[in-house]
């Protein structure tokens, strides 16, 4: 076992006893507090990005991975403006939920608790570090984060500058800790911390997910590529469907909520498709058209059975006409992986079938998929977007966050 990731996680787990018992007041001036420092050490946290940006640059990483790489003082003042409003969010810890009483007098309920240390591995997103480390301590929870190579200088200045915040808020600064070994080696040792990390949760890319789901005797909430479509029906309004298919597609390619196909219904494709195309050419998408698409899509290559189970991230669209609703729900249920699906329609028996047959996390009727969030969720933040069916499914927040466990009040019973 590596001792400097040994050592991290038991310094994390020490401090579940102290955020066992924090007040709510307590979390929020601390989260307060290290919105306060991100935002003061935002000329920091852009020095040490520049070198994770550059070095990403010499060795070739796609422009839409750059992108989610790096940071701008905007983008700090965003991480900022999301731990504030994490802080404001109701404290899901202690709510008693289900109080029942039994025929032999004992009252049985059900109180939410922190789950204790929470470990993530992620990729190039060094905003993950704060967005995971403001809804962690919110729900009550420690936090060991471990983030790619690509992004190690950024998530090194963000990490010391949130513990010097704690710190000064009287948490213990392990609360929140980073593994700074970013080996495959150290990554697979920290799926296996059984007896200091309580759940682990991946968010990245396929690779990094299914590596997670294959190596760790921990629980797993699995969080999911995002290989999203959007379907445009007969009765569509196609002006707010190309509206919604260039944010979906072009507005941050990069994400796991952007839309990777579009489907179009056979009865407007000839109309629609110049629509979409000239639209997206002039953001720089280019395309892979079924036999029927590719006349309208000049420069379009053919589509092929990989195309349509690929998660681009990328200025990239599979187009498929389809014969109708039931063609659409069939590739989608058949292509998709969990994640977010969208109709465009004016046929309300149309949209409650495909708010009913999807089979995805989040289901959309005349909106971009781009939504899939946890801000745009009222969540104020998320660790990710979970795509299975277990515990949580969906941006996870603070109350997925948590577990249970049962209370009893009882007047002496015994059985």
């Amino acid at each position: 076992m590596n001792e400097q990731l040994l050592a991290a996680a038991k310094a994390v787990k020490k401090t579940k006893a102290f955020l066992n018992k924090v007040s709510s007041t307590q979390k929020e001036q601390a989260l307060f507090a290290i919105a306060d420092a991100l935002e003061n050490n935002t000329d920091v946290i852009l020095a040490a990005n520049a070198l994770d940006v550059a070095a990403a640059k010499d060795r070739g990483i796609s422009a839409s991975l750059i992108d989610r790489l790096s940071l701008t003082a905007a983008r700090i003042a965003d991480m900022a403006k999301g731990a504030r409003e994490v802080a404001l969010l109701p404290d899901p810890i202690g709510e008693v939920t289900g109080m029942t009483t039994r025929p032999n007098g004992l009252q049985i309920g059900k109180v939410r608790v922190p789950m204790g240390v929470i470990g993530i591995i992620y990729e190039a997103r060094p905003n993950v570090t704060v967005d995971a480390a403001a809804l962690c301590l919110k729900s009550g929870n420690a936090t060991l984060l471990r983030g790619g190579k690509e992004a190690i200088n950024s998530n090194k200045a963000i990490i010391k500058v949130m513990q010097e915040a704690l710190v000064s808020a009287d948490f213990p600064a392990d609360c929140v800790r980073l593994v700074e070994d970013t080996s495959h080696e150290t990554a697979e040792e920290m799926m296996r911390l059984n007896g200091y990390v309580d759940v682990l949760i991946p968010r990245g890319g396929k690779r990094l997910i299914e590596s997670v789901v294959k190596n760790a005797t921990l629980p797993v909430i699995e969080t999911g590529t995002g290989n999203c479509h959007i379907y445009v029906d007969a009765t569509a309004d196609l002006a707010m469907a190309t509206e919604i298919i260039v944010n979906a597609k072009a507005q941050r390619p990069g994400v796991c909520n952007a839309a990777e196909t579009l489907l179009v219904h056979e009865a407007v494709y000839q109309k629609f498709l110049p629509m979409a195309y000239g639209a997206l050419s002039e953001k720089g998408v280019s395309f892979r058209a079924c036999e029927k698409a590719l006349p309208l899509m000049p420069g379009a290559t053919p589509a092929t059975e990989e195309d349509w189970e690929t998660e681009y991230l990328d200025y990239i669209l599979a187009v498929r006409v389809v014969s109708d609703l039931d063609a659409a729900i069939c590739h989608i249920n058949q292509y998709n992986t969990g994640h977010s699906e969208a109709i465009v329609t004016n046929d309300y028996s149309n949209a409650r079938r495909f708010h009913a047959e999807i089979d995805a996390a989040a289901v959309y009727v005349n909106a971009s998929t781009r939504f899939t969030d946890g801000g745009c969720f009222g969540k104020g933040a998320e660790i990710g977007i979970s795509t299975q069916k277990l515990h949580a499914r969906g941006p996870m927040g603070l109350e997925e966050l948590t577990t249970i466990k049962y209370i009893i009040f009882g007047n002496g019973q015994i059985r």
